[in-house]
């Protein structure tokens, strides 16, 4: 999770995708046609493995576009792929 927002902050349009679970990515994201956006924090709530090749992790992101501050409260459904955990959805 923590490598993702990361991956948000500078912008890496692929590794987001990369580590998208295939099911579920998107074709693109078009980071840079976007807003401006400025990350301002990562806070991690709660983290659970739910299964053998599932995890869940819940976190609030906060950022501001122009002026105006706003947060991104999320429970983010991950799956693992021969030991690799992707992305797969948001609940």
């Amino acid at each position: 999770m923590r490598s993702r927002y990361t991956a948000y902050v500078l912008e890496l349009e692929s590794y987001l995708l990369t580590t998208w679970h295939p099911d579920t990515r998107p074709t693109a994201l078009n980071l840079a046609e976007e807003p401006p956006v400025k990350w301002l924090g990562l806070q991690v709530k709660h983290a659970e493995i739910t299964g053998e090749t599932t995890a869940k992790v819940e976190f609030v992101a906060r950022y501001k576009i122009g002026s105006k501050a706003e947060k991104m409260h999320e429970i983010s459904q991950f799956m693992r792929v021969n030991e690799k955990w992707y992305y797969l959805e948001a609940t």
